[in-house]
C-alpha cells in the first residue's frame, strides 16, 4: 500500500497501525489499567471506523461490525474471560455470514482441504489445551466458531492471502491463549506472539474485504 495512499486518505487506517502496533511495547508496563484497555482496543475499533467510513457497501459495513466486536472482546477479556469470548462469538458469527455469502465457486482440493482443516483442527487442538479439562469443553465450543469463520474466510471470494491468512492469524493467536492454560503456561512465546498475531491478522482481514468492496465498485 503506497505510503502517500496511506497517510492522505486512510488516516483511520495509519492510526489503527500506530495504536496496535505500539500497544505491543506497552501491554506489560506499569500503564494504568484502565488507559492499557483503552490502548488495546484502539487498534481493531479504528479498523472498525476505517471500514465503515471508507466504503457504504453492505459487506464493508458487515466487516465493520466484526471488527467493533473484535475491539470490545479486546476490552472486555480483561475484565471477564467469558465476556470477552462472547464478544468475539458474535463476531465470528457475523463473519461467518458474510463469508457464506461470497464462497469462491471453484477450488482445488488442497484449498477445499485446507477449508476442511481449519474448521476441524481448530476446536480439536483447542479441546486437547486446557489443564482444566472442566473448561475444555466450552473452550472447544468457542473453537468451533473460530475455525468455522477461518475456514469461511479461506473458502470465500474474498483474496485468500489477505482474509484467508488474516484469519488462519486469529486461530493461531487463539491457540496459544488456550495453550497458556495449559502445555505452554510458563512459556514467554504466548506473551510474545499472541498480540502481533491477532492485530495483524485482523488487519488483513479488513484490508481484503473493504479492498475487494472498492476495487468491485471502481468503474473499469
Amino acid at each position: 500500500m503506497p505510503k502517500r495512499a496511506l497517510i492522505e486518505q486512510r488516516p483511520w487506517l495509519l492510526a489503527s497501525l500506530v495504536a496496535g502496533i505500539s500497544f505491543y511495547f506497552v501491554k506489560d508496563s506499569h500503564l494504568p489499567g484502565l488507559y492499557q484497555m483503552a490502548w488495546k482496543g484502539a487498534g481493531v475499533a479504528l479498523l472498525a471506523i476505517w471500514a465503515f467510513v471508507r466504503h457504504p457497501d453492505r459487506d464493508a459495513r458487515q466487516i465493520s461490525v466484526v471488527m467493533a466486536l473484535g475491539a470490545v472482546g479486546d476490552v472486555l477479556i480483561e475484565l471477564s474471560l467469558m465476556a470477552g469470548a462472547l464478544a468475539f462469538l458474535l463476531g465470528h458469527f457475523v463473519a461467518i455470514n458474510l463469508y457464506m455469502r461470497h464462497r469462491r465457486s471453484v477450488m482445488t482440493l488442497s484449498q477445499k482441504l485446507a477449508g476442511w482443516a481449519l474448521f476441524l483442527l481448530t476446536p480439536f487442538i483447542a479441546f486437547q489445551l486446557p489443564i482444566d479439562r472442566t473448561i475444555a469443553p466450552g473452550v472447544a465450543l468457542y473453537a468451533l466458531a473460530l475455525g468455522a469463520m477461518a475456514a469461511g474466510a479461506w473458502s470465500s471470494g474474498f483474496p485468500r492471502y489477505r482474509v484467508g491468512l488474516g484469519a488462519a492469524l486469529f486461530v493461531v493467536s487463539d491457540l496459544l491463549i488456550f495453550a497458556r492454560l495449559g502445555p505452554l503456561a510458563d512459556s514467554t512465546v504466548p506473551g510474545l506472539l499472541i498480540w502481533p498475531l491477532y492485530y495483524f491478522g485482523q488487519f488483513l482481514i479488513c484490508i481484503g474485504v473493504v479492498g475487494t468492496v472498492s476495487n468491485r465498485s471502481t468503474p473499469q
